[in-house]
């Protein structure tokens, strides 16, 4: 099965767009404020954006907070074409273990992950719905260890049962990563060095350990 170029899906719409002389809006879903900095800098020029920053995954609280207000520290920083706006979904924990029941112990980057990203991408879809954004997407496909394939296969089936257009992206892609390093060290933003969720930090404890991260 041949797999699709998202970025060029981006590259077409946003071709599109700029022809309309519109401007859409776009609800931005927030993993974090790295990953926010090169998505906010490309399609800034493009969409009237609002992040929404909605991450139930992320422990402990005091972590999840600190990642919150990084993310505001950027939008207040950060020069961009047009103004960004912030909203903060609920936290909700509890929400992200009884998604997570019976599959603690999967390696990162199957299908507990996947289920994580319909969490937050099915809570940025309703957001969208309800407010009436013309598209929705997440900065999750700009690290390397998200799976870009997953998140716009879920990001298609919401935008169906919503009826919010997704904006597929692959934000990885022209040394989207890259350019987010790059603009973290500018604004020096906090790097995590795990995903939020108390899986992935006992991982990195364990590579730690045993040296191989």
């Amino acid at each position: 099965m041949q797999r699709i170029n998202y970025q060029l899906l981006l590259d077409k719409t946003i071709e599109d767009i700029l022809k309309s002389g519109e401007r859409p809006s776009l609800l931005l879903h927030a993993c974090c404020a790295p990953c926010s900095s090169y998505v906010l800098e490309y399609l800034s020029s493009v969409f009237n954006i609002t992040l929404f920053y909605y991450n139930p995954n992320i422990s402990p609280e005091s972590e999840y907070e600190f990642r919150v207000r990084e993310v505001q520290r950027l939008l207040d920083e950060m020069k961009l074409k047009n103004n960004v706006f912030f909203s903060e979904g609920v936290y909700e924990p509890d929400k992200f273990y009884e998604m997570a029941k019976g599959l603690e112990l999967l390696p990162e980057g199957g299908e507990r992950c996947f289920k994580c990203y319909r969490l937050r991408l099915s809570e940025a879809a309703e957001y969208a719905e309800k407010n009436g954004f013309d598209y929705f997407t997440t900065t999750l496909s700009i690290s390397p260890y998200k799976n870009a394939d997953k998140l716009n296969e879920i990001g298609s089936e919401l935008a169906k049962e919503h009826g919010v257009k997704y904006l597929y992206s692959d934000f990885k892609k022209k040394n989207g990563y890259k350019r987010s390093i790059e603009l973290s060290e500018k604004y020096s933003l906090y790097r995590q060095n795990y995903c939020g969720c108390v899986y992935s930090y006992e991982t990195m404890k364990r590579k730690e350990r045993n040296g191989t991260r």
